[in-house]
């Protein structure tokens, strides 16, 4: 691999211009008004996959928005690395917090940042990380040093749920057949300190409505002597904590994994500075469940969330009314162990059960998925660490997520091989935010140490 930093020299510019042109094209899954260009991203990662030298490339057709699968087979004896991505993007909004257009990409340098990053929706999450695969195969497949075989499945609705990835991934087993699987859509802890992501959290995403009157009614005429709607919705959401910041859903820790203080005491040697952390967010303390570092809370603990909340008038001015309805999106985020759809209908019982009279209640369940924790001892750790000690000169911290990526938890199910998550962005890349980022040193780190990746795996496969 000692051509692979002349090589990226070589190509930088190029690198970073394809990038620009997939970033361009708004892949907004949750927006339909986007659906053209949705596709359209589809057909640009077959061309580029197809450019990077893989022999078949398909854009498969699904109920929901296409998968490009594609595959490299140099020899049906070697190991295979399937690697998973996503080309939908969150949505911007919202827009007016951006310092520059969503998706006209530019570079700015940052603190985090010193050489440079990309500045647009989708840069990060997961484009850019998608596409250090993608160049990184280029590089092994045109100077005849790819040591195994690798497929490529990347979806287009990875930020509504994957809804139509699951049909596809049971009714193309024997087509995914792989020896591990390879995703870039976490993080890792700073650029001088590499780290693997071990473990991720499952999710449970709801929405809940809440009914009183059956219509909008005059405040100063029915106000004190009808249920607002709003008032009773944030009753009931604030209940769902206690003073401790502990989710009181009867049930809802049952399953939860408690770790050993060995453990605890090993995830607080992860660098971390608390006070830099609260200046990042421009917040006075940090808050969350009592007993547990933020570390700890962010990432080996469960947590309930309102996403958005509505209802009402929200116009210009004043409209004084107690209205019919009342809104909010709940997310709640899961340890391993949790199962998602059983922590739904713990959530749907609970809700219900809370709500007074003169109020009706519905909760509608959007998607979720589990979570999951990688071995250390696997094959494919050992060779994920093994390459950033390449690239990096030390060894990556094994570290665990709060993000979650509910697919993971189905491919182990399905496909019986293990995900090693190589995340190559920072926690500062604003990822889902205004001004979504992605350091240019890390895109081109990623690309060159996905390449010792396979080495070592096949390696070590032997």
């Amino acid at each position: 691999m000692d051509t692979i930093t002349s090589y990226i020299k070589a190509n930088k510019q190029r690198f970073l211009d394809e990038l620009f042109e997939l970033i361009k094209i708004p892949s907004i899954s949750a927006d339909s008004a986007y659906k053209n260009d949705v596709l359209k991203t589809a057909e640009v990662i077959k061309t580029n996959l197809e450019k990077a030298g893989c022999d078949f490339v398909e854009v498969c057709e699904t109920k929901g928005y296409p998968i490009v699968y594609g595959e490299k087979i140099i020899n049906k004896d070697l190991p295979t690395v399937l690697v998973y991505g996503h080309y939908d993007v969150q949505p911007p909004d919202p827009i007016e917090l951006w310092d520059s257009p969503p998706f006209e990409p530019v570079i700015k340098n940052t603190k985090k940042h010193p050489d440079g990053a990309i500045f647009a929706r989708g840069a990060c999450d997961d484009k850019g990380q998608l596409f250090m695969h993608v160049k990184a195969v280029e590089y092994m497949i045109s100077t005849n040093q790819l040591p195994c075989n690798v497929k490529f499945m990347i979806e287009g609705e990875e930020e509504v749920g994957s809804k139509s990835l699951g049909t596809f991934v049971k009714e193309n087993r024997e087509r995914l057949k792989n020896d591990v699987i390879l995703i870039s859509d976490t993080g890792m802890i700073a650029n001088d300190t590499p780290s693997i992501t071990t473990g991720i959290r499952g999710l449970s995403y709801v929405e809940v409505e809440v009914t009183g009157p059956n219509r909008d009614l005059h405040s100063g005429l029915y106000g004190g002597a009808v249920a607002n709607p709003i008032n009773i919705l944030t009753k009931m959401i604030a209940s769902l904590h206690d003073n401790n910041n502990r989710i009181t859903i009867p049930g809802f820790y049952d399953k939860v994994e408690e770790l050993s203080s060995e453990e605890r005491a090993e995830m607080a040697k992860a660098p971390f500075s608390l006070q830099d952390y609260q200046d990042a967010l421009n917040i006075e303390s940090v808050y969350g469940e009592q007993g547990y570092s933020t570390n700890e809370r962010n990432s080996v603990r469960p947590t309930l969330d309102v996403n958005g909340i509505w209802g009402g008038y929200i116009g210009e001015g004043a409209k004084t009314v107690i209205p019919s309805k009342a809104f909010a999106k709940i997310s709640m985020r899961l340890v391993p162990n949790q199962d998602w759809s059983e922590i739904t209908e713990l959530f749907e019982s609970h809700f219900e059960s809370i709500a007074p009279k003169g109020v009706k209640v519905v909760v509608r369940p959007h998607h979720g998925g589990n979570g999951y924790v990688t071995p250390l001892n696997s094959i494919g750790y050992q060779a994920a660490s093994k390459a950033y000690a390449e690239t990096f000169g030390k060894t990556p911290i094994p570290q665990r997520s709060g993000g979650s990526i509910p697919i993971v938890a189905l491919f182990e199910e399905e496909l019986k091989s293990k995900t090693i998550l190589m995340g190559f962005g920072l926690d500062s890349d604003a990822i889902h935010s205004p001004n979504e980022h992605f350091g240019m040193w890390n895109y081109l780190k990623g690309i060159e140490t996905i390449p010792y990746f396979y080495k070592h795996f096949t390696e070590l496969s032997r």
